[in-house]
């Protein structure tokens, strides 16, 4: 996980929020989003927990896909497995209804379905 450095302009230095330059954890605001949103990214690199985290919000609507991946790509590697998770309802946590999260596990590979589950590789129907 990287903290890209075109995001350091827009890291909070003051408030509750505040980290210095180059902080492998922040919040970043008003992030100039790939479909014409504004994106409230906090992220955090997971060397005590094991998971590498990034929330992403808007503050009309919940993020899209594009936005996500925009966001996946700025932290993460291509070839890196990033997930977003829907945990037992009884295990839900809900404080910002316009905010989705994205996790990478850092302690090994994490596992994935075989590609063939979700389509055929390389075929792509209009």
């Amino acid at each position: 996980m990287k903290v890209p450095k075109q995001l350091e302009q827009y890291r909070l230095r003051v408030g509750d929020y505040a980290t210095a330059f180059g902080e492998p954890y922040g919040a970043f605001d008003r992030v100039p989003g790939p479909c014409g949103e504004s994106l409230t990214i906090m992220m955090i690199d997971g060397i005590d927990t094991g998971w590498e985290h990034v929330s992403v919000s808007t503050r009309r609507r919940i993020p899209n896909w594009t936005e996500m991946s925009f966001v996946k790509k700025l932290f993460w590697d291509p070839e890196e497995c990033v997930v977003q998770f829907h945990p037992p309802q009884s295990e839900y946590v809900n404080t910002y209804s316009k905010v989705l999260h994205l996790w990478r596990w850092r302690k090994g590979t994490f596992p994935q379905p075989p590609a063939d589950l979700v389509g055929v590789k390389g075929l792509t129907l209009a």
